[in-house]
């Protein structure tokens, strides 16, 4: 008899975040709330410089980006940006806590995005976080404690879970 699998061991998508750098240019800025609107149906977050680097003209409190964090329905936004990468990810997209993150050059290669003369050609980079169940372990606020190390997805097992969905890692 076949040994049944633990479900404690699925890995499952948990959040997909979605960021445009737009730097101190404004317009660009406008330009990737709009963007991140579109593609995620929430309302994305502008991102502030902390420190001041004269040499770069920022200051603290300047807006230089926006990102945007999705929870529900991961999984088909997930296969929709891969396919704007051809369903294809280098094995340098993974990191060793399993998660991995890849850029798209043009929004127009998103199924379902149309070619909007308003925002132009724009990219944005898509970061992925995997875990499994009992990772909460982690962040709850009452005694929180470390994940075992049998329990934490490793780069290899983030490879297996992107390569179920059919993506081809090299």
């Amino acid at each position: 008899m076949a040994k049944a699998e633990n479900s404690m061991k699925k890995i499952k998508i948990t959040k997909i975040t979605l960021n445009v750098g737009a730097g101190k240019n404004e317009e660009m800025l406008k330009k990737g709330v709009k963007l991140l609107q579109k593609i995620s149906s929430c309302k994305p977050v502008e991102t502030k410089t902390n420190k001041r680097i004269p040499g770069w003209g920022l200051r603290p409190g300047l807006s230089i980006g926006c990102k945007v964090t999705v929870r529900q329905d991961c999984e088909k936004l997930l296969k929709r940006l891969l396919a704007a990468k051809e369903n294809t990810l280098k094995n340098s997209s993974f990191d060793d806590q399993g998660n991995f993150s890849f850029g798209v050059p043009e929004y127009i290669d998103i199924q379902g995005l149309d070619y909007d003369p308003e925002l132009k050609i724009m990219g944005l980079e898509v970061a992925v976080t995997l875990e499994r169940p009992g990772f909460r372990v982690k962040k709850r606020r009452i005694k929180p404690t470390s994940i075992g190390s049998n329990h934490r997805i490793n780069k290899q097992e983030a490879i297996a879970f992107v390569q179920q969905l059919g993506v081809e890692v090299q």
